[in-house]
């Protein structure tokens, strides 16, 4: 089976639909996609209706958190998107990202950047994000990719152009997607080309708060990042899973360049609660 627990369309800031992604995802071969776009749960039924035979979809989302002042991600996997607490939640995320993105984008004219809201939002079918912002960049000539646009120079944290943003506290978090029968798993935790990252003691405080996985095979971990990785999660008693993170063509990964093994998958089907995998058959 080839497991691919980590994807975005343009529910978020993915670039193919979330009927498209569904698609690409059975034609690159896989049996497993999760869609876990950022904060939003939108595109589920889009891509349910669309899965092709032979294609199992795992709803979930990519929920922004912080710990210790550092920004973090938690992939929450196959969740009751009724669940009032963590909908709340999930729609404070949202608003905050429209009122952050305003804010950026005003930066950067402050920066002499000619960015256009009006464009950034027709970017963002769905949630908008800084990846939006950077493509915004990229037609006005100020940048050649999104990369060049997460640096300090530009809107990477810490940058001249950087705004915070509203982020649930990282074991507030798990409690809630336990709550809604989801289970949480770290996304890309020790990222640190993205920015700061936690402290290995971090990871023991979530796992202690019940974290259930930490994502190992991921394009941003080098080989003795995943290695680091395994062991701390071996110590903690943590899942490890692999994905793509792909984002379409906003990003330099393909589906199924990282993949999650047979039997966490399966754990981690029997732990959730809240949903449960769908098929082309419902």
């Amino acid at each position: 089976m080839l497991i691919d627990l980590h994807t975005h369309s343009t529910a978020s800031d993915g670039t193919d639909s979330p009927a498209e992604l569904v698609a690409a995802a059975r034609a690159a071969g896989l049996d497993v996609v999760a869609l876990t776009d950022h904060d939003t749960v939108a595109g589920h039924a889009e891509a349910a209706a669309a899965l092709p035979p032979g294609l199992t979809l795992v709803t979930g989302a990519e929920i922004s958190c912080r710990l210790d002042g550092v920004s973090l991600h938690m992939l929450a996997y196959l969740f009751d998107p009724a669940e009032p607490e963590l909908a709340r939640e999930r729609e404070l995320l949202r608003d905050d990202r429209t009122h952050r993105a305003r804010a950026i984008v005003a930066r950067l004219n402050e920066l002499g950047v000619p960015v256009r809201w009006e464009r950034v939002r027709e970017l963002a079918q769905g949630a908008v994000g800084r990846p939006h912002i950077a493509t915004a960049m990229i037609e006005v000539g100020v940048i050649d990719d999104v990369s060049a646009a997460f640096t300090q120079e530009w809107i990477g944290d810490g940058g001249r152009a950087h705004v915070d943003k509203h982020e649930l506290d990282a074991v507030t978090a798990i409690r809630l997607i336990h709550d809604a029968g989801g289970v949480a798993v770290f996304a890309h935790p020790l990222a640190a080309r993205r920015g700061r990252v936690v402290p290995d003691s971090a990871i023991a405080l979530l796992a202690g708060a019940g974290l259930d996985g930490v994502e190992v095979d991921h394009i941003d971990h080098d080989a003795a990042t995943r290695d680091r990785l395994r062991g701390m999660a071996a110590d903690l008693g943590l899942l490890t899973t692999g994905s793509s993170d792909y984002h379409g063509t906003r990003k330099w990964c393909r589906l199924g360049e990282h993949t999650t093994s047979p039997e966490t998958y399966a754990e981690i089907t029997r732990r959730a609660k809240g949903a449960r995998p769908l098929t082309a058959a419902g």
